[in-house]
């Protein structure tokens, strides 16, 4: 194997190592976060009756989640003025409110 082959290789290999790294640190940067999600915009599993992304049926569904940047989950406030809801935090737990009807 000659001198530039070896070099090569192991450039490929630290730039994978380096990939590998960034791709972990900013998946460690996001949180799932219950019920601040509109209906059909959850990012994933949304309790019973829901598969993946997009299946929530309800705004704000207490059993839904959204990736937000770590941190912020409990400070993001939800509220629809048209319906005269009042306002709702997220949470880092499921929640038990906004269910859809079994």
């Amino acid at each position: 194997m000659s001198t530039k082959t070896k070099t090569f290789a192991l450039a490929a290999s630290v730039a994978t190592a380096i990939a590998g790294l960034a791709t972990q640190a900013a998946a460690q940067e996001m949180e799932k976060c219950y019920g601040i999600s509109l209906a059909g915009e959850n990012d994933c599993a949304a309790g019973p009756g829901t598969t993946c992304a997009g299946t929530s049926t309800i705004d704000y569904q207490g059993n839904a989640w959204t990736l937000v940047p770590a941190g912020t989950c409990e400070e993001m406030t939800v509220s629809d003025a048209m319906d005269g809801m009042e306002a709702r935090m997220g949470s880092l737990e499921p929640l038990e409110r906004d269910l859809p009807e079994a």
